[in-house]
């Protein structure tokens, strides 16, 4: 307090030490209709400024916001560096401060001289002026503009002060500056990276300064600079500011009249137009620094090796590319410290105490390739830095202690080649960590510790794909995986449960992850088995499950190991020594259910051994040595349910000592010595009124009672006899032979006592061992002498006259100093290095030691009173002797040999346990000196008859040795030839030849083309070359030995769908039944009409009335049942694209419909003469526009929307259109008359099902249209019955119905009527038959259309054409004249055209079962016509195949090659 009270005086005694952002709490006091003298206020507004006064003024009003406080100060050095600023300057002001929300800081007219640290610590608001938020939210800044959310720049106006410098982190944080103006200052030297955090600044000005020189790319960090001032400085214009002049010429509006001063033929140029002046930039002078005293400086290189440095030396040469510090002391590299030498290539630190780097220590060495960082004590690698290191292609990091790797520490070294993380501590790393490494060709990771769970498992794919990694890194737990390589275990092997520590989200835990030779494993850490004496430190926080088991454990001190551990359920310390457990051992293991101590060595039970466990629910106490139980001995486990205190020394127990144990339902007392006395009575009567399980404990005392269950025996037979000593558990009090005890008071003062003596009592107060003369020499800790000298010791200590050298410092610790009144420790050769530092003070503390206890030790304290001399003194050099540790600990010193283990004894100082051929105090003596099989390799142990305890080894042929442990190198003198490499084995070698070489030594040059040793299968020619054998292969095979039989298949020109069949150099093509030929070109011969029938999608083929007939699936209709006549539209936004019709607008259409919506378009074509066939209101409606006149529509009578197919017949003949329903009476639309005008569309899409679709008498293949998603084949109602040539009613009175063509008869429509005009729809004509199918009308006088239904008679020009293929048309004289079908010509289109190909380019369509697929994009081919010599018919000449992708209808898409014609000719016909 006193030291903080003298800062603080000092502190505010600095001289000008207010500035304007910081407000004296004299503001509290103010009042607010006061105003400070010289100062003028208006509102809450005061203005000072421009007075030249030098304190803060008075009685400032409180409700103040703004204030004008550009006065003159001088401001040198104006806070600490520390930033704390004392109380009353800032953090000391009260709430009525919060009213100073904005106060306006010019501090143009001050005497600023140094950007400190905290010289300006304000925000700046939006205002542009300085912004103190309410006071509880404003803080100081670790830098000049370290400014936080509540402390944001805008504006700064630092002109007309005394600022010399700007260093490099001066505006850290101040992101938000826009305007910086710090001309008319003294600046002169500007750090690198001084303006790197002010990316929003738009004007800076640095005019009138005496700046010569400034780093490059100084301002390359402002993207929004647009005013820029650098004139009137001293520039000095050499190769330095190259960047300066090409900088400004980017920017020819900013940085205007900035002029160099040096050297003389510069001074006044415009540096933008330097490089244009024919002298151009001055050449830079030789590189400052010179060559430190110590060290040797030549070629650029720094040679320091071996100098016992301790630190890195300053002001090297600039010019330098290569700087040796190895095996030095170097312990830390500070900031920046290589930043400065741009130049350097290479950086050697290795063999050094390097223990702290700094983020920033290699920053900008953008040439440094290599970095030697080997042999030091690095724990972790700080954030960053080896940041921008672009060129580095070496880097040894081997021989640390590097414990963690950020993921991105190696993001910059794309370069890097080589990285050596070899022999470290790492335990895992982060996926990733390695992905920037485009260029590294090898990476050790070796002796490291790695944790092989699923964290891990990318490394193991990276190493597997990647095979840099040259050291064999391997991991160490699982115990499952362990010192296996990483690279060679399975992804699968990686396994996690769910539960694991996070050790790495791209930063570094402090502490390892898994305590020393423990294996940690999902949240078990398992230190079983590994005779450790004490629990481990650094456990980690997540773990579950303790296992601390089978191993030497004697005390358990509370240290608050469990504290961390939030987590712990279980605890496992069985078969270890513990004899004692201290109060608080356990404290903060509340998590704790299980905790198991069988097979120790405790020997009584109190409660404050399990202070801490409030959750435990299983308490195994078996195998110790408790002799009875108190009634506190288990205060406060409430929670336990299972107590097994099994296979102990119990004689009693005391009434009430399982009361606390209030959930207590298991409780195991098996296996003790139970005396059954009167002291026990309680106990069976207990047992009996409890349910809970105990297996029955017996009685083993006295003798009537032996083997009686406890439970069993009656009241009046648990008796005491008369004048037998009652037992307790309390230890009576004992005093040792050798001394006198009162009381707890024990006196074994000139005793000439050489060590401690035995059965001092537990409860003592005072132990006076004045003169004893060879005791321990220190006072132990740990066991029972613990409690001697430290734990019950509360008024006095007499240590004075022994052989004391140290004394712990827990020595004392559990006594109480308010209780100790004196401590006599005088005349012992006390060693006074820092670890007796605590003793002295705490004897000056209450002089509780009367200033007799003198120094023995080290050099420069011999004879220094423990009470007087300074703390500083007690120092530590070096490593202490072991001779003064010894006395501390005995077994230090390693006084057991032959493997013997060293224990320490409180009696015996130590003890040693020996193994079974040795014996002696220190094992020093062998029983028999071949019982230990010291000859190993199968070497023969042979004693020594002369000398006892010795013995020689007879070696096997190969071994030699004391022991024969040395196997001899039989490749010492090898005759391997050739390159071989030898491989020593045992009394011989072997020769591990190179490849095409053999014999014993290597000798002879192997025929790699002998027979049986040459690689060339299948009769292939071998060659002997100077790389090996090569194959000359076959015909008919390929492969580098020949091996794989060629596909000959890949080429083949099998038709008709035949199988390729691959044989040796060539093919063969499988037909299909019926066809023939090398390539099955040959079609078979017909055996029947049905054979050249054709049918297709499924269809059945009969023969009726010597005709072959395909009887077609429902949905597919045509003479081959070719074609897909009916279709579902699912979807009520899918259609379907019809060809353009042909002689369009003369057309005759019908379809079936079959749908139970009101709307929808049935048909449309959007021509010129644009015609609409829809759904409206359930009525069908036909709305046409020739587009020469109005458009007009005609509506059906009748409606259609009941879900039953109804056939709608469409004909349209010269702009006249006749619409019928079911075979009824047309309605007739004349364009010309007109019926009704074109009321609008409804627009909607048709749902519902269409089929048996004829345009002109040709029935229409749904497969040849381009089907939308949502449109799917076939119509459900009727597939139970084939309708050849006719419309299928799926709701007959018998079922499904077929109405037949006109035509056509029968139940299927298969049987041809003997007249196609039988049910004809002309109305005043005659029907005249044009096919077996067809038909036309020819109507009577006076009456006109295709149906003969109107009135009147129009000229026809085309009644005098009968086009016999193709369609009259009238020309625009009304003339008219044939359209012929592609292939025909002639005058009535009766002339069959030359043979020749029609350019087609449209969608490919297949069919596959009832779904439509078609190609994804256009395809180009020629369809054949035209007409042949007799015997051959026009077709295709040539074909290409290509692959195209198909998309179906269902959804499904696949790729298919397509067969396509490119060139048409006369073939023979197939």
């Amino acid at each position: 307090k006193w030291e903080k009270e003298r800062e603080k005086k000092a502190f505010l005694e600095l001289p000008g030490y207010w500035v304007c952002v910081l407000v004296l709490c004299a503001l509290v006091t103010g009042y607010a209709s006061t105003c400070p003298a010289l100062c003028t206020c208006s509102g809450t507004t005061v203005d000072c400024h421009g007075l030249g006064i030098k304190t803060m003024p008075r009685n400032i009003p409180r409700n103040t916001e703004r204030m004008d406080c550009a006065f003159h100060v001088y401001l040198g050095q104006l806070l600490l560096p520390s930033c704390t600023c004392p109380a009353g300057v800032m953090f000391g002001c009260t709430d009525p401060l919060q009213v100073l929300l904005h106060v306006v800081c010019h501090c143009e007219d001050n005497q600023l001289s140094v950007l400190s640290p905290c010289s300006a610590v304000l925000g700046v608001s939006q205002y542009g002026h300085c912004n103190l938020l309410p006071w509880p939210h404003l803080q100081l800044c670790n830098s000049v503009f370290d400014l936080t959310s509540s402390c944001c720049c805008l504006h700064r106006d630092l002109s007309e002060n005394n600022i010399q410098s700007i260093p490099r982190k001066a505006f850290r944080g101040a992101t938000d500056i826009k305007n910086l103006q710090l001309d008319k200052n003294h600046i002169s030297c500007i750090e690198d990276g001084a303006f790197r955090a002010l990316r929003s600044l738009e004007v800076l000005t640095l005019n009138n300064n005496n700046i010569s020189s400034i780093p490059v790319s100084s301002f390359n960090h402002m993207p929004k600079l647009r005013t820029f001032r650098l004139h009137s400085n001293n520039l000095h214009c050499d190769c330095h500011l190259s960047w300066l002049a090409e900088w400004l010429r980017q920017r020819p509006t900013i940085g205007l009249f900035t002029q160099c001063t040096a050297p003389a033929p510069l001074r006044g140029l415009n540096v933008a137009e330097i490089q244009k002046h024919d002298s151009g930039l001055q050449p830079c002078s030789l590189g400052g620094g010179t060559c430190p005293a110590m060290c040797t400086c030549s070629n650029n290189i720094v040679d320091c090796r071996g100098k016992g440095l301790t630190a890195i030396p300053a002001s090297l040469p600039d010019t330098m590319a290569e700087i040796r510090l190895e095996q030095n002391g170097i312990k830390s590299v500070p900031p920046g410290a290589f930043s400065p030498y741009k130049k350097l290539c290479r950086i050697d630190l290795s063999n050094n105490q390097i223990s702290e780097i700094a983020p920033d220590a290699f920053q900008g060495l953008r040439s440094l390739n290599s970095l030697v960082l080997y042999g030091n004590k690095i724990t972790e690698l700080p954030k960053g830095v080896f940041d921008g290191l672009y060129a580095l292609q070496l880097l040894l990091l081997n021989a640390n202690k590097i414990h963690c790797v950020r993921a991105n520490a190696f993001t910059d070294l794309q370069n890097l080649s080589l990285l050596s993380l070899y022999d470290n501590k790492i335990q895992t790393v982060a996926k990733g960590t390695f992905a920037s490494l485009r260029a590294i060709q090898t990476l050790h990771l070796a002796q490291n510790p790695f944790i092989c769970d699923c964290n891990m498992k990318w490394l193991a794919e990276y190493l597997r794909s990647n095979p840099i990694e040259t050291s064999g890194a391997r991991c160490t737990s699982p115990r499952r995986l362990a010192n296996k390589r990483i690279g060679q275990i399975k992804s699968k092997k990686f396994r996690c449960s769910g539960t694991e520590d996070t050790r790495l989200n791209n930063e570094c835990n402090s502490d390892p992850v898994c305590p020393p030779k423990c294996r940690c494993e999902s949240n078990v850490v398992d230190c079983s088995n590994l005779r450790i004496n004490k629990i481990p430190e650094h456990i980690p926080a997540s773990t579950t499950e303790l296992r601390l088991n089978n191993n030497e454990i004697t005390t358990l001190e509370a240290t608050g190991v469990f504290k961390a551990l939030s987590q712990l359920n279980n605890i496992n310390l069985s078969n270890n020594k513990i004899m004692e457990i201290e109060d608080g051992a356990f404290e903060g293991a509340g998590s704790v259910s299980e905790l198991h101590l069988s097979a120790n060595q405790l020997d009584s039970v109190r409660s404050g051994m399990f202070k801490g466990l409030e959750g435990l629910r299983m308490l195994m106490l078996r195998n110790n040595k408790i002799r009875c139980i108190h009634n506190n001995s288990f205060t406060g486990l409430h929670n336990v349910r299972l107590l097994s205190l099994y296979d102990n020394q119990l004689t009693t127990i005391s009434p009430g000592a399982f009361d606390t144990l209030q959930t207590l339902s298991t409780l195991n007392l098996l296996a003790n010595s139970f005396n059954c006395d009167c002291r026990l009575a309680w106990l069976g009567d207990w047992l009996r009124s409890r349910k809970i399980v105990t297996g029955n404990p017996r009685c083993q005392r006295p003798a009537f009672l032996k083997e009686i269950p406890l439970q069993d025996v009656v009241l009046p037979d648990f008796r005491c006899e008369e004048g037998v000593e009652e037992m307790s558990c309390v230890p009576r009090p004992q005093c040792p032979s050798e001394c006198t005890c009162l009381e707890t008071v024990v006196r074994c003062s000139n005793k000439h006592l050489r060590v401690l003596p035995k059965g001092i009592p537990r409860n003592v107060t005072e132990l006076c061992s004045a003169c004893f003369l060879l005791i321990l020499g220190c006072v132990i800790t740990g066991g029972l002498y613990v409690k001697v000298f430290c734990l019950f010791l509360t008024h006095s200590r007499i240590l004075s006259y022994n052989s004391l050298r140290c004394i712990p410092s827990l020595a004392f610790a559990h006594s109480p100093i308010s209780g100790l009144v004196w401590s006599a420790i005088g005349a012992n050769p006390l060693y006074c290095d820092c670890r007796l530092l605590w003793l002295s003070d705490w004897v000056k503390t209450g002089y509780k030691e009367p200033g007799i206890a003198r120094c023995a030790g080290p050099t420069g304290m011999e004879g220094k009173l423990l009470l007087t001399t300074p703390a500083k003194k007690f120092e530590c050099h070096g490593e202490v002797d072991s001779i003064v540790l010894a006395k501390c600990n005995p077994c230090l010193s390693s006084p057991c040999v032959n493997q013997g283990i060293c224990h320490s004894d409180l009696v015996e100082i130590y003890r040693c346990s020996c193994p079974p051929e040795f014996k002696g105090r220190n094992c020093e003596t062998s029983l028999n000196a071949c019982v230990s099989n010291p000859c190993v390799n199968g070497g023969t142990c042979q004693l020594d008859e002369e000398e006892e305890a010795a013995y020689s080894c007879a070696c096997p042929l190969g071994f030699d040795g004391p022991t024969c442990l040395t196997n001899i190198d039989d490749c010492e003198d090898n005759d391997c030839g050739n390159g071989a490499a030898c491989i020593d084995g045992i009394n011989h070698y072997t020769c591990l030849c190179p490849l095409y070489y053999t014999g014993e030594v290597c000798e002879e040059m192997e025929d790699v083309c002998a027979p049986g040793v040459s690689p060339c299968q299948h009769q292939s020619t071998c060659l002997i070359t100077s790389t090996g054998p090569q194959c000359v292969c076959s015909p008919g095979y390929v492969g580098d030995d020949c091996s794989v039989d060629y596909d000959d298949c890949e080429e083949n020109r099998c038709q008709n769908r035949a199988q390729c069949v691959d044989q040796l150099n060539g093919y063969s093509c499988s037909c299909l039944d019926g066809y023939s030929g090398q390539l099955c070109e040959v079609p078979p011969s017909p055996h029947s009409l049905c054979d050249l029938a054709d049918c297709q999608n499924g269809a059945p083929c009969v023969e009726r009335a010597g005709r072959a007939l395909c009887q077609c699936l429902p949905g597919f209709g045509g003479p081959r049942c070719e074609k897909l006549v009916s279709v579902n539209f699912v979807d009520r936004d899918s259609y379907l694209l019809l060809s353009d019709l042909k002689n369009w607008p003369q057309a005759n259409i019908t379809l079936q419909v079959s749908t139970a919506e009101e709307n929808g378009i049935l048909l449309y074509n959007g021509d010129n003469d644009h015609i609409a066939v829809e759904m409206y209101q359930g009525h069908v409606k036909v709305s046409y526009d020739p587009g020469s006149q109005p458009g007009h529509a005609i509506y059906s009578t009748e409606t259609i929307n009941d879900g039953q197919f109804h056939t709608v017949e469409l004909v349209t003949f010269d702009q006249m259109v006749n619409l019928s329903i079911d075979g009824g009476l047309p309605t007739t639309m004349d364009s010309q008359r007109g019926v009704r005008p074109l009321n609008g569309e409804n627009g909607s899409s048709f749902h519902g099902c269409i089929q048996n679709l004829y345009i002109n008498n040709e029935l229409q293949d749904f497969t040849k249209t381009q089907m939308k998603p949502g449109v799917v084949p076939g119509c459900e109602p009727c597939r139970k019955i084939y309708c050849l040539h006719g419309i299928c009613q799926p709701d007959g009175a018998q079922g499904p119905v077929c109405h037949c063509q006109p035509g056509w008869s029968g139940p299927h429509c298969d049987q041809p009527a003997a007249n196609p005009c039988q049910g004809s729809k002309c109305v005043h004509g005659k029907c005249i038959p044009l096919d077996l199918q067809s038909y036309r009308c020819e109507c009577v006088e006076g009456y006109r259309g295709a149906l003969c239904n109107q009135q009147g008679e129009l000229l026809n020009p085309c009644r005098s054409h009968n086009c016999k293929h193709g369609r009259c048309q009238m020309s625009d004289s009304r003339d008219a004249y044939c359209h012929c079908e592609a292939g025909y010509s002639g005058e009535l289109c009766d002339a069959e055209s030359v043979c020749r190909g029609e350019p087609v380019r449209d969608f490919y369509q297949v069919q596959r079962g009832y779904t439509i697929c078609q190609t994804t994009r256009m395809v180009s081919w020629v369809e054949c016509s035209g007409a042949c010599d007799t015997g051959a018919c026009c077709a295709s000449q040539r074909m290409k195949r290509r692959k195209y992708t198909f998309e179906c209808s269902d959804g499904r898409s696949f790729s298919e090659e397509v067969e396509k014609t490119i060139k048409c000719g006369c073939v023979g016909c197939m």
